[in-house]
């Protein structure tokens, strides 16, 4: 058999083997599941968890015995920036969501104002009498419809608005590359390169006094996001054969994970000034005369000898101020980069999901 007939043979027969191949991936018809194909992949479920998130946790077990409501209202993305192809926004819009999970980690109690559609509509039916009255009573009577009860919703002491305010691209970004091999015609060359580049979002948040619209707290944060690309490859004759080899790895931090960082951070701040966490909890002088956020004056609502110390549980409530005054914004204690910061991974891992 002459080359040219055996090339025109080896067509036909690579193109039924990629065909065969193939034919273990996807079905023209249904399997026994009502699959045409097993899906790739088998990652579990896991907690969204950010570096602030075990701080969070630490200071739940204070926040439960103050009984304030916080609301979460309108957090929006202020950027004004979209995908160049139309698909939609660089950042979340559903910020005040991961406000809302950040305040539930820390256990705090909440009253809703976000998404009050369902319960205007019931409020509505329950006008008109279209509703049942379904609870278990003694007078309760067939035909029964709820009824409107004054004051039978509790309101909000603070409420949290604000808004991410900034996305800014390649604030920095470094690259290097080279190439080398023999002179020869045939000689082996490669190359190899790697970039880095930065990047960094911004949010500002307001602590509102529902009763007297007062702002209490003006937290504005922001961070910085890195991401990475490595590449190499190798070209080479081997007889009358040439090989051109590369591979390359790319990798961006989370821009929706570092959005959800800066959320919980910032409630953190929040919530540490509001409930007034004892001394020493969650690894920070809270209420002690080493607390940064005590302003002028003020003395501190739980005394200890030194910061640091197991403090005693089940410890004495302290009653808790019916108004709640403003404090000084203290910029150097909140710009503190690692305060109740947490890494997510051993060692040096100063990282977020990707492994950066």
């Amino acid at each position: 058999m002459t080359t040219r007939a055996r090339k025109h043979l080896l067509k036909p027969l690579v193109a039924l083997l990629a065909v065969v191949a193939l034919e273990g991936c996807i079905s023209a018809t249904p399997n026994a599941v009502g699959r045409y194909t097993s899906p790739i992949g088998g990652a579990p479920v896991i907690s969204n968890e950010t570096p602030y998130s075990a701080a969070l946790r630490c200071l739940a077990g204070y926040v439960r015995q103050r009984p304030v409501r916080i609301a979460v209202g309108q957090i929006a993305d202020y950027t004004g920036k979209t995908e160049s192809d139309g698909s939609g926004r660089k950042v979340t819009a559903s910020a005040a969501l991961m406000a809302m999970s950040a305040l539930n980690k820390a256990g705090v109690h909440m009253v809703e104002r976000f998404d009050t559609s369902v319960a205007e509509m019931e409020l509505k039916y329950a006008n008109n009498k279209l509703i049942g009255d379904d609870a278990p009573r003694p007078d309760a009577k067939p035909g029964d419809f709820r009824k409107i009860l004054a004051g039978s919703i509790p309101g909000s002491d603070y409420y949290i608005v604000g808004g991410i305010t900034e996305l800014n691209f390649n604030i920095r970004s470094e690259n290097a590359s080279g190439n080398g091999g023999g002179t020869g015609t045939n000689a082996m060359t490669g190359t190899a390169g790697g970039s880095l580049y930065v990047m960094n979002i911004g949010m500002d948040l307001r602590l509102v006094n529902t009763n007297t619209l007062e702002v209490a707290d003006v937290i504005s944060y922001q961070k910085q996001i890195i991401g990475r690309q490595v590449s190499a490859g190798v070209f080479d004759f081997l007889g009358t054969n040439f090989f051109d080899i590369s591979i390359g790895e790319s990798a961006l931090e989370p821009v929706q994970l570092a959005v959800r960082s800066v959320l919980e951070r910032a409630t953190l701040e929040m919530l540490t000034r509001i409930y007034r966490a004892p001394g020493g909890s969650c690894a920070i002088p809270l209420g002690t005369m080493e607390d940064p956020l005590r302003g002028a004056g003020e003395r501190p609502y739980y005394p200890q000898a030194a910061y640091g110390a197991p403090y005693p549980m089940p410890y004495q409530q302290q009653p808790y101020p019916v108004a709640y005054a403003p404090q000084p914004y203290n910029d150097a204690y909140r710009q503190s980069p690692y305060r109740s910061y947490v890494p997510s991974e051993p060692g040096f891992g100063l990282q977020l999901r990707g492994g950066l």
